[in-house]
Formats: C-alpha cells, structure tokens, sequence
C-alpha cells in the first residue's frame, strides 16, 4: 500500500500539469518558428570573379546586427589571393569612427563564381549570392537564401535613383522586404 501526505499529492499533480502545459507551450512555439519553404533563389549565371575584385560601396542594405554601428561611407574592398578572395569592410560610426572587418571568402563549386562563402570569424560562414548585376555592372545585389541579410553595391559613392530602384525593384522579385532597406550614406572617402 502506497501512502502519500496530501500536500505532496497535490504538488505531484500541480508539477504533472504544469509540466504538461509547458511541453503544449513549446511545441505551439515551435510550430510558429517552423519556415515555410521559400523558393529558391537564383543567382546570375556566372561571375568574372577578377572583373569583381576592387572597391565596392554600400548603396542600400537590410538591417543587420553585425553592422548596427555603421551610419555611413560602408565600403567593401575584394582582393584575389590564389583560390580565395580577401575581404576588408569599412565604414563610420556615428563618432566618426572608421570601423574594419576583415574576412576570407571561398567560391562554392559548381556555382559558376556566383555563390560564396564568406567569413569573419572563423570557423563560422555565412553566404554572398550574387544575385543581380546593373548596366555595365555598376551595381550589384548581393544577398543570402534566408533573405534575411542583402546589398545593394555601386562601384561609385553615388547610385542613380532609377538604378537603385532597378535593384531594389529585382529584390522584391527576388523575396526580399524592399521597404526594410536602409540607405547608406556615403559623404567622404574613408582613409
């Protein structure tokens, strides 16, 4: 024969129904984070990855944690070093600050030069899609499959208004959130 004090019975079943709601609880949060599959996201059909290399200005972009501190002049600078490609990202803080962010990206295989993975903190590597190029190739869009983090990249300081909205215009058809991206200042050269 069992026998239990009526308040630790009481408690057990309290326990067991609380434990109950917090498993119900997680799997309903759960299902709300499950993604629903996007579509895939193509990229343009090849890169001259030489003709890429150089200097790069942020036009536009979606907000993004790992660059909550930069208010203007972003810039990317890409540089060829055997198979891979040498990445330095600069911009100013709102002190005036020239923050730098240097990376290492790798061409993924098969991809024709138009996907890459690119990283600043080793090991950890995220994607750089090219995913469209302007007139001439004086602007790119360059984003990643999650269309969570994308770009807009002039070769110039200053990107005309009807490029710009070509390429934010191909975002949105692409399935990025074209309202939620910030332009970027860019009002003097970084030394």
């Amino acid at each position: 024969m069992s026998w239990q004090l009526p308040f630790l019975k009481h408690s057990s079943r309290r326990a067991a129904r609380g434990t109950a709601a917090l498993t119900i609880c997680s799997l309903l949060l759960l299902g709300a984070c499950a993604s629903q599959p996007q579509a895939t996201l193509p990229t343009v059909a090849s890169v001259d990855l030489a003709g890429y290399m150089g200097n790069w200005y942020e036009i536009a972009r979606l907000p993004n944690r790992f660059q909550r501190d930069c208010v203007a002049d972003t810039q990317a600078s890409y540089t060829l070093e055997g198979d891979s490609v040498a990445v330095v990202n600069r911009c100013r803080d709102k002190n005036g600050k020239i923050e730098r962010a240097e990376g290492v990206a790798h061409v993924v295989e098969g991809s024709s030069n138009a996907k890459l993975r690119v990283s600043f903190f080793r090991p950890f590597y995220g994607d750089y899609w090219i995913l469209a190029f302007g007139p001439a190739r004086h602007w790119v869009l360059v984003g990643e499959p999650g269309r969570d983090n994308a770009w807009v990249l002039a070769r110039s300081p200053q990107l005309p208004p009807p490029q710009l909205d070509a390429a934010l215009s191909r975002a949105a058809e692409l399935g990025f959130d074209r309202a939620a991206f910030l332009r970027t200042p860019q009002t003097q050269p970084l030394q």
